[in-house]
């Protein structure tokens, strides 16, 4: 089998972002034959604007977006949750994402997890991602579910997922992230 491809999209543009944190941790974790690969461009993605992809066409980033979907075998979604609901750049991202021709989540399997100082994991946050993806006709995994609630207590001043049990959750659902493609693919 050839090398399984992961896009790690994370939902925070924080530099100490524990959503960024937990996606190294699953690039870290992933077995032999998966690689997991950080998308690192979200924040020079422009606001969206269907004139600008009717007219002089998608801006370079988007561009750069859309072609690291299409060459990702699946995608690796960790968000932070603002204001009960997915953060604006993420949403930004995938409004871009989304436009014809040839949109790159058509088809795509999805897995989404999240972290916060909070109660709820994200729960919210991810419950929209997961209604985001029928619209994009993308494959969310629905188990096992990530939502790291007091994820201080989980992740060090470092950006390191020290918690076990986390890091157990992390790589379980990167394996049944692998797993489900494989399915779907038949």
């Amino acid at each position: 089998m050839s090398e399984f491809k992961i896009l790690g999209i994370s939902g925070s543009l924080r530099k100490a972002s524990h959503n960024s944190a937990i996606l190294r941790a699953a690039a870290e974790l992933a077995p032999e034959g998966v690689t997991v690969t950080i998308y690192e461009g979200l924040g020079d993605i422009p606001p969206y604007n269907d004139d600008v992809r009717a007219g002089p066409g998608y801006p370079a980033p988007v561009t750069a977006f859309r072609e690291a979907l299409r060459a990702a075998d699946a995608v690796l979604i960790a968000t932070p949750e603002y204001n009960y609901s997915v953060p604006g750049v993420l949403k930004n991202a995938i409004d871009w994402a989304s436009r014809p021709p040839e949109q790159p989540f058509d088809g795509k399997p999805v897995a989404i997890m999240g972290a916060t100082p909070g109660l709820l994991g994200t729960a919210r946050a991810q419950y929209d991602l997961r209604k985001m993806c029928v619209f994009l006709n993308a494959y969310a995994l629905n188990k096992p579910e990530v939502l790291i609630m007091q994820s201080g207590n989980r992740i060090d001043a470092e950006g390191r997922v020290t918690d076990e049990t986390t890091r157990s959750l992390i790589a379980s659902q990167v394996v049944a992230l692998r797993d489900w493609a494989l399915r779907l693919r038949g």
